[in-house]
């Protein structure tokens, strides 16, 4: 029988397709900050800097556009999501909501596995340097990894496949403040500490110490970036 023809989207036998591809390089350009808040995502620049066609690259931008991290207009295309400091509260306080939910259903519901889930997450993440530099902040991606690991390991529990995607949409939204913020505190913030505080606060069943930790993990971006100064840009921001 005649090979079956792969599509045009599709890379090698079992590897991501070239959309994916792209899609995975174009998040971390605008989370990293290499794509800033604003920026127009023209095809011919886009085309050049990635390497691929109009229709993988479409494909990416939609996806991007669905997390909220790139905004399109009619006749003007798409452009980077903004980021303003009125964002950055409404993404906090959202996260803090919903959240919650996810982390008191899942302490509720705890077992063993979970117990042992957790543990292993945080030990992974703790032996993994914050920088991919060792005298600046560097975008790490395999400390980014670990890190979205350990603190779904803590909500996986709450028995709501659904509540684990919301709680992943706003996390992936926050990434790019969280880069900002990483960047202005490094090496000064003891994340590893605020880690393991509330991974002993879930484990140990204390529901509104895990809550009080969670919420106060979460606000130290905003207060970071708040103590120090700086004015967010007033860019449009992707609703």
């Amino acid at each position: 029988m005649p090979e079956k023809k792969r599509s045009s989207g599709d890379s090698r036998a079992g590897g991501p397709t070239i959309a994916t591809s792209v899609y995975d390089q174009i998040r971390r350009d605008i989370i990293t900050g290499a794509l800033a808040p604003g920026y127009k995502l023209g095809s011919t620049g886009l085309r050049e800097r990635y390497k691929a066609g109009i229709s993988p690259l479409r494909e990416a931008l939609n996806r991007l556009t669905a997390e909220k991290l790139v905004c399109f207009q009619d006749q003007k295309g798409f452009h980077v999501a903004g980021v303003g400091a009125d964002d950055l509260a409404d993404l906090i306080r959202t996260r803090c909501w919903i959240e919650e939910i996810a982390l008191r259903e899942s302490i509720a519901n705890g077992n063993d596995d979970w117990e042992d889930g957790i543990v292993l997450a945080y030990h992974r993440l703790s032996k993994v340097p914050r920088s991919a530099s060792d005298t600046r902040y560097q975008f790490n991606p395999a400390w980014e990894h670990l890190h979205h690991g350990f603190h779904r390991a803590i909500f996986a529990n709450c028995r709501s496949p659904r509540l684990l995607g919301y709680c992943d949409l706003l996390a992936d939204q926050a990434n790019r403040y969280r880069q900002l913020a990483a960047s202005i505190s490094y090496p000064h913030r003891s994340e590893g500490d605020e880690h393991r505080a509330l991974m002993d606060a879930a484990i140990a069943r204390d529901v509104e110490k895990a809550v009080k930790l969670h919420h106060d993990h979460l606000k130290k971006t905003n207060g970071i970036i708040v103590e120090s100064g700086l004015t967010l840009p007033k860019f449009q921001v992707a609703i």
